[in-house]
This record gives C-alpha cells, structure tokens and sequence, in this order.
C-alpha cells in the first residue's frame, strides 16, 4: 500500500522530502531511490521506529524522533509523503497545521491512511470479546486510540490549516492474510492485545478469528487517501 501511495509523488529526484510517520524505513528506502540528489528527512513518534530505520537506512536519510502535531524541523520541505500514520494521530487539525507549516508554498502532500469504517469487521468482532469475560475488565472506557476520518471532514481541516487545494477520497482495500493469526497479532490488533495480560493473548486473537466466520478471514481495510498542495 506504502509503495502505491509513493507512486502518486511526482518528484524530480533533488527535492528534500518528509517521510511523516517513517516508521521503520521501509517506504522511506523506496522514496531514497526516487531521490538520488535530493534529502530525505524521516520522523517517527516511536525512538524503536526510528532506531530500526536508522539500522535499514544507515546516513542516507535525516531521522528524528518528534510529534507530527508538535514537531519544529527547521525546514520547509518540497513534498511530504505519509503511509499508514494519520490514523493514530488523535488531532488532525494539529496535525495538518504543522505539516503545512514544514511546506514551501506549492508543496504536495500525499498520504494514506485507515478512513472510516477501516477494519470495520476486525473491530466489531474484537468489541463481542472485549464486552465479556475474561476480557472485560481490561477494556472498561477504552475506546481505541485510532481516529478514522471521513474524506470531507479531512478536506475540510486541511483547508483550515492553510491548504491552497485539497483532496481525500475512501478506497475499499480487502487483505486476505496467509497466516490471518499472526497478521492479526502484529498489525490490527496491538492496541487491544497490549491492555491483555500474556495469558490471554493468543485466546483473544483466536476468538476474533473464529468471529470473522470460515476461511479464508477477509479484512475490510478502508484506506483514506489525501493529495493536498500547500
């Protein structure tokens, strides 16, 4: 998905670029091979991210650890690029502000990330387990910490933060998983898992598999996509 996203940044090959949420590089590489005589700045919430892209990429790319709704670089960049992050990121108008703030005027930024209803069946199946035991007391008042926009809320709050032109459209991706339990544990459902003690790991993983009905498991990925221009 990273690698489509990349595909829509047109770049000359000398531009500085920020990778909003890198990550542990892995688009980040992709996007250095598009830029031979350009800079690449990479930034990342998570310091484990930042140092495994640090390993992945070595000196070619700028890395820092800093908060996309709060960070200060120094720089106005010729392009933005983000995959999969937005949707962890609470405030978007905060968010959207400091990207526009890091951007010369004419700038692109292009992203995606989860839209609504992004994996819609993983989370209803995941919220039948959550309301009974053993699970229960683990997930009193959580609510998520995901933040799936709407294409016209998104549009909105870029313009807000000074867009000159924006644009966000929904896309329905399904992922057929070759190994659906360990998919499951390493990607969409870390956030549950990490409020379980160890013991109820695997057990909880398995009962929203066996929620998601008979193989193969299908996950309704929903992805917002963005191209805005500064």
């Amino acid at each position: 998905m990273g690698r489509n996203v990349l595909a829509r940044l047109e770049l000359r090959g000398d531009e500085t670029v920020i990778d909003a949420g890198c990550g542990s590089g892995r688009v980040t590489e992709a996007l250095l091979a598009r830029l031979a005589r350009g800079r690449v700045i990479g930034i990342d919430l998570s310091a484990s991210m930042i140092d495994a892209a640090r390993e992945r990429l070595g000196d070619r790319a700028e890395l820092h650890v800093a908060d996309l709704t709060a960070m200060d670089l120094g720089v106005r960049a010729d392009a933005i690029l983000s995959t999969a992050t937005f949707h962890w990121i609470a405030d978007h108008d905060a968010l959207f502000a400091r990207l526009r703030a890091h951007l010369r005027a004419g700038g692109p930024l292009t992203a995606q990330c989860g839209g609504v209803g992004n994996i819609g069946n993983v989370h209803a199946a995941a919220r039948e387990l959550m309301a009974v035991d053993p699970y229960a007391e683990h997930f009193a008042g959580w609510r998520g910490p995901w933040n799936f926009a709407t294409a016209q809320d998104t549009e909105a709050r870029l313009r807000d933060a000074g867009f000159a032109q924006a644009r966000a459209w929904l896309v329905e991706l399904p992922v057929t998983p070759e190994d659906p339990r360990g998919y499951l544990t390493e990607i969409n459902l870390g956030a549950h898992i990490g409020r379980l003690p160890d013991e109820l790991h695997e057990r909880f993983v398995d009962g929203v598999i066996e929620r998601l009905g008979a193989p193969p498991v299908t996950i309704d990925y929903v992805r917002l996509n963005i191209d805005a221009v500064a």
